[in-house]
């Protein structure tokens, strides 16, 4: 189902929730007086509004923050396996190719294997790491016969230890970056501020219901949006191999 999909229903059916709930208020108050709450009361009120739109604001800079995050390992781990093989043409040419050969046999099956199981299940296979481990013993096998291909030779382990590291960093991404005790805090946050709409028994007015159903609309739009980014690479990232596909196409079949 689409995201834009699920945001739309989301964002209606809390709305029509709402306004259901506020006729129905309305029908069983009758023609009662309005409540007139203690200043206290509305002031409790503003604070509790104010907390859990302070706890929203950190939940969606969290999530926004890991997404970006996210979206730069990948990137590095895709630039620094470019150097690697870019900078093995100062290498002999059958350790040149073989060191190209690797490079390509891990981009392949990252994107075409490990990924899917890493949006699945949020774990990454042995397979890419034994690649990984491959490739760095094909670089470090080698003797350099000159101080350049000494230089370029350590620059390449340089490049396999940032591929290491963004490895490590996108197994971590891979899973879910919001806490279950964080989600259950801003549902019932979000079920007691909009229900706290209903407490003071205000008039029920086509005014008021539609500020309330737009209200109600957005604090259900943000918890989406939390939703969306908290899995980066599931929902997160629009393409989140694009950087492999760009620098790699002769890999990932882009003729």
């Amino acid at each position: 189902m689409s995201p834009w999909l699920v945001l739309s229903l989301a964002v209606a059916a809390t709305c029509g929730l709402v306004l259901l709930v506020g006729w129905w208020h309305g029908r069983r108050e009758g023609d009662e007086e309005p409540f007139e709450a203690p200043a206290v009361i509305d002031y409790m009120i503003m604070m509790i509004g104010v907390v859990y739109a302070i706890v929203l604001g950190l939940a969606i800079a969290g999530v926004w923050e890991e997404r970006s995050a996210a979206e730069d390992w990948v990137r590095q781990e895709a630039q620094a396996l470019h150097e690697v093989g870019v900078r093995a043409a100062v290498l002999p040419d059958d350790v040149r190719d073989r060191v190209r050969g690797d490079v390509d046999a891990y981009v392949r099956h990252t994107v075409e294997v490990e990924w899917p199981r890493m949006v699945e299940e949020e774990e990454l296979t042995e397979r890419g790491e034994i690649l990984l481990e491959r490739l760095r013993e094909g670089v470090l096998g080698y003797t350099p016969e000159s101080p350049v291909v000494s230089q370029e030779r350590a620059a390449m382990m340089d490049r396999l230890a940032a591929v290491s590291e963004a490895r490590t960093a996108r197994a971590q991404s891979a899973e879910s970056t919001m806490p279950g005790v964080v989600w259950v805090g801003l549902l019932v946050g979000g079920l007691v501020v909009v229900g706290l709409i209903f407490t003071l028994r205000i008039r029920r007015s086509a005014r008021e219901l539609l500020l309330s159903a737009l209200f109600s609309a957005l604090i259900g739009f943000l918890l989406y949006l939390i939703w969306h980014f908290d899995s980066p690479f599931a929902r997160g990232l629009t393409d989140s191999t694009e950087a492999f596909e760009l620098l790699f196409p002769h890999v990932l079949g882009d003729d």
